[in-house]
């Protein structure tokens, strides 16, 4: 490690120092604590008895114990004064004992041999790829009967994650914060430990075991990244030296929404902990990539936009990302943003963020909002369905419908639907329809693949018995289907950030709440067509440019799938040719349509000035969603 680079915010590799690190025959100690009066170590290897440790250079405070071992706990104390001290965790401890104790536990991250060197040369960032998250908080996806507190360890789930994640066609995970926490009801986003995966799951070698099993079935993992805040317990970070050493000194800056204790990102030293710590994480563990929570409030001071730019805060983003980038080939960094700060997704070479992939809050709000309205409410908000594509292009965004749109009284996705029970599942249907083929990459909370109905609990498994009902049941066989579609189709991924990949159809039916658009790749095109009303739209028909013929690939009301049209897999329609002459339909003005000739062809193409279309004819159920390929364009 280099000190100038530590003090100066620009770090990465703090972890090889501080902390606990095995030399020779023992264990050697380093704590940074520069207002402490004085530091001493505690553990297992002294009987709990303190071992003084000296002050040396840079005010680091450190100690060889000869008899110290792996797996063996410890603690520093910090004295204030000559009397009185307090008990701290290691800030860069690797592993932690189970709360409510907070001792370290001294690891050998050496242990565990990857065996995914080929995996971690050819992965992407999936820019023309699919990219499908499932996004898990891994102490409440199943329960395990055989523990005390219902958890798998990291490497005993590996298995049953992997059968469901294949079966179900995701290509990704993303875990909720992994790093030590003091309170299950957190969800890991109030840490204490930032180095330490949390002991509820095992130990660090059951983790990288976990993530080298999951590359080994082409899975890329993704892991909740913390930088904005940590825990309020007084044996982490807080006043860690007696002093407010990683937080700011004025509570009006540095108690956050959450109660917890917002970082000064300013402080070199501050900086260089947590780039440390995210480097850490993908250096050690090997995760493809960080999902970085609350960016709003490092962008802006305490994530007020009125209070304006926290350009520290922005310089801390900037060279986190890029010193990432650097180090880690294809790294995957995506930015929970809530705000509409621009280029969060440029690279910081032309201004910006330096993010792959920043998750469309925009998009998320607008949609689940409109299928919360009833069908007459849907047609004065028509454009909540279309505003997205409007500013799609602006950012690298990525659709997330996550964990926070499943708790504190939101209800669940399928929930959120308007109208009874029986109603709530067609509708739920064509709006993934909806999802899975709208430009951007996709996430998905854990639950929302089998309609769940009960808000999240962190500590329940998920409602898994309701698969034994046929409409839930029908429902999770549809979503394997419309996500092995977008796996397979390069029409609803290639090119996804360009223009030319996607093309509105129908933009402009407000009476009958229906929309179409068009996805393209160079070897695929895909049509959707979507009624998201409570009517039946018997001979619903769209221009299309020209003669084309198409092939069903997913019909939302297909009877397999919990719907009343009868299942016809690769049902095929031929565009027909009309003469352009507009006529009004039952929709007024709102949106038109074409008459057939009943001439001849031969005929009507002698008359001057007469140019041809094509349109498609087809039947849209209430709440439905139908998918085509393109199989013949004249």
């Amino acid at each position: 490690m280099d000190f100038q680079q530590f003090f100066e915010g620009s770090c990465f590799d703090a972890y090889k120092y501080f902390g606990a690190h095995i030399q020779d025959e023992g264990i050697v100690f380093r704590v940074y604590a520069p207002n402490a009066r004085k530091v001493t170590l505690i553990g297992e290897f002294s009987s709990w008895n303190e071992i003084h440790m000296d002050r040396g250079y840079h005010n680091v405070h450190s100690v060889f114990v000869e008899n110290a071992k792996v797996g063996m706990m410890y603690k520093y104390r910090i004295y204030i004064d000559e009397h009185n001290f307090v008990e701290h965790c290691d800030p860069y401890g690797f592993s932690m004992e189970l709360r409510p104790n907070f001792a370290s536990i001294i690891a050998d991250l050496d242990e565990y041999e990857f065996s995914d060197e080929d995996w971690m040369k050819s992965r992407t960032k999936s820019y023309d790829e699919p990219l499908n998250i499932y996004e898990l908080h891994l102490g409440s996806w199943i329960e395990n009967k055989d523990d005390v507190n219902g958890w798998y360890k990291y490497e005993e789930i590996a298995d049953l994650l992997i059968k469901y994640l294949e079966d179900n066609h995701y290509n990704a995970v993303e875990f909720m914060p992994l790093t030590e926490h003091p309170a299950d009801i957190s969800w890991g986003y109030q840490s204490t430990g930032f180095f330490a995966p949390t002991s509820r799951y095992g130990t660090p070698y059951g983790l990288q075991k976990l993530i080298d099993e999951l590359h080994k079935a082409n899975i890329k993992v993704i892991m909740d990244f913390v930088p904005v805040h940590f825990a309020i317990d007084n044996y982490a970070l807080v006043r860690f030296d007696g002093t407010p050493l990683y937080e700011y000194a004025d509570d009006s800056m540095g108690l956050s929404e959450w109660g917890s204790y917002n970082f000064i990102h300013s402080k070199g030293e501050v900086a260089s902990f947590l780039k440390s710590s995210a480097n850490y994480w993908l250096d050690k563990y090997h995760f493809d990539g960080l999902r970085m929570d609350a960016i709003s409030r490092i962008i802006y001071w305490q994530g007020n936009s009125d209070r304006g730019i926290n350009q520290k805060g922005l310089e801390f983003m900037k060279t986190l990302n890029s010193g990432l980038d650097e180090r880690h080939k294809n790294v995957i960094l995506i930015a929970e943003d809530s705000s509409d700060f621009p280029k969060v997704t440029a690279p910081v070479s032309d201004g910006g963020l330096g993010f792959t992939y920043k998750w469309d809050m925009g998009w998320m709000n607008d949609t689940l909002d409109f299928f919360k309205k009833t069908p007459k409410e849907r047609k004065g908000n028509y454009n909540k369905i279309t505003f997205s594509m409007m500013y799609f292009y602006s950012e690298c965004f990525l659709l997330a419908i996550s964990h926070d749109e499943n708790v504190h009284g939101k209800a669940t996705i399928l929930q959120k639907m308007y109208g009874n029970y029986e109603d709530k599942f067609p509708q739920a249907r064509a709006f993934y329809a909806y999802m899975f083929t709208h430009p951007g990459k996709k996430l998905n909370f854990m639950g929302n693949e089998i309609g769940h109905l009960r808000e999240w609990d962190e500590t329940k498994e998920l409602d898994y018995f309701l698969l034994k009902y046929p409409i839930h049941d029908a429902f999770n066989k549809y979503i394997k289907r419309l996500q092995k579609i977008y796996m397979s189709s390069p029409a609803l991924y290639d090119k996804d950030y360009m223009p030319e990949s996607f093309k509105w159809l129908i933009v402009d039916d407000k009476q009958g709440v229906t929309y179409s658009y068009v996805r393209k790749s160079k070897i695929q095109k895909i049509v959707c067509v979507f009624n998201f009303s409570d009517e039946y739209h018997k001979n619903y028909e769209y221009k299309h440019d020209k003669k084309v013929r198409l092939k069903e690939i997913l019909n939302s009301d297909w009877d397999i799938y919990g719907g009343k049209t009868k299942y016809q897999d690769g049902n095929i329609i031929d565009s027909i040719c009309v003469r352009k002459q507009e006529i009004f339909t039952a929709y007024e003005e709102d949106f038109t349509t074409l008459k057939e000739i009943d001439a001849p062809k031969e005929v009507i193409s002698k008359v001057e000035n007469i140019s041809y279309e094509h349109y498609i004819k087809m039947d849209l159920p209430p709440y439905s969603a139908r998918l085509f390929e393109v199989v013949i364009i004249g």
